[in-house]
């Protein structure tokens, strides 16, 4: 299906391993690109059962003007033949501010994913939900009678705006802050690049352990290990470890991609906290992604409330000591395209995380 533009004559495509480099440079130049929408992501979430399909909105000289991930996953119990959910993890990657190739983009992407058996889409919006382009995205989703939902990813995080010199974005932590980053330092603690899978199953085992200190869930072993190897060759992220005497005292897994990095993955020992290794870690993540020319460090994830009755408000502080600023996000938007089977899949939709 072809969509006239008085600009352009815009086709959406499948994209395949071929186009592969071609994708990651689109969307980690564009202003909406985010490791989530990058191929690597698409590559990991199908080493855990997800179905990635990757679409392009393509010129008449093949050059990209939109894109999306969908994750897709089956619902085995709707009595439809290949019926499955539709994701899109912070994205679709497409120039808001543009009406016209945003109808183009939306009228190809419906009629593509019902005909390949979707029951509904969901849209992860990485846009803030305070800023000033919120109106507008929202809008330009009303033709899809897109509906606000349960969120799978964080709705809210801590950004630190990385322009600053190191010197700068030293004076703006909390006092306390700077001065364990430089404790750590004085007293030994310092900080490698995981080289090894043996670091990344030495990392998992502390990770294992600040689950159960801290009651969160984690993937397998295996699951962190095809992350490391998809994203640290490319560049893409480091699994940093802090050691004190040959002793890891704890590590986080950070991507970077185009502009921002992101720390993911977390986990501190119970040994030698006094330390403080996870400060100079973090402070290391931070020059790291920042020296690579990102321009902003994402926390990933604090609570919906700044109670001290939250069970993560100590994640909070944490995070909230580096002198970022908290953003909360649109949220997630779904549009159903089949409402009978999507009654009848409910139960599914509310374990996509």
């Amino acid at each position: 299906m072809l969509v006239r533009s008085t600009r352009l004559r815009l086709r959406l495509s499948a994209v395949t391993e071929v186009q592969r480099a071609q994708w990651d440079a689109f969307v980690s130049m564009h202003s909406q690109g985010h490791i989530m929408q990058s191929w690597g992501w698409g590559e990991l979430k199908e080493f855990s059962g997800w179905s990635p399909v990757r679409v392009a909105l393509y010129d008449e000289e093949e050059r990209m003007h939109a894109a999306a991930l969908v994750l897709c996953r089956t619902a085995t119990h709707v009595p439809l033949r290949a019926a499955h959910l539709a994701y899109i993890p912070k994205g679709p990657v497409l120039d808001w501010h543009d009406a016209e190739l945003c109808q183009a983009f939306f009228s190809q992407l419906h009629p593509f994913l019902r005909r390949r058996g979707a029951l509904a889409l969901r849209m992860e919006l990485g846009q803030e939900a305070e800023g000033p382009d919120a109106e507008m995205v929202l809008a330009r989703l009303t033709p899809s009678a897109a509906l606000p939902v349960r969120t799978v990813q964080p709705l809210r995080t801590i950004l630190l705006d990385l322009t600053p010199s190191e010197e700068q974005l030293l004076a703006r932590m909390k006092d306390k802050w700077r001065y364990n980053v430089r404790l750590a330092a004085r007293k030994g603690v310092t900080i490698r690049e995981a080289g090894t899978l043996d670091d990344v199953r030495a990392w998992y085992q502390i990770l294992q352990t600040t689950s159960i200190r801290d009651q969160f869930g984690v993937h397998t072993l295996a699951y962190y290990e095809y992350a490391w190897s998809i994203f640290v060759p490319r560049g893409q992220a480091r699994l940093l470890l802090a050691e004190y005497e040959g002793q890891i005292l704890a590590g986080i897994f950070v991507t970077l991609f185009g502009s921002e990095g992101i720390y993911c993955y977390g986990a501190s020992s119970n040994a030698q906290r006094q330390l403080m290794p996870n400060y100079l870690l973090q402070w290391e993540a931070i020059r790291w992604v920042k020296q690579q020319g990102a321009t902003r460090y994402d926390f990933w994830g604090i609570p919906n409330t700044e109670s001290e009755e939250e069970a993560m408000a100590g994640v909070y502080r944490f995070k909230r000591g580096w002198g970022g600023q908290v953003v909360q996000f649109l949220g997630c938007y779904e549009v159903v395209y089949r409402p009978l089977a999507m009654r009848l899949a409910s139960r599914f939709i509310n374990r996509m995380n």
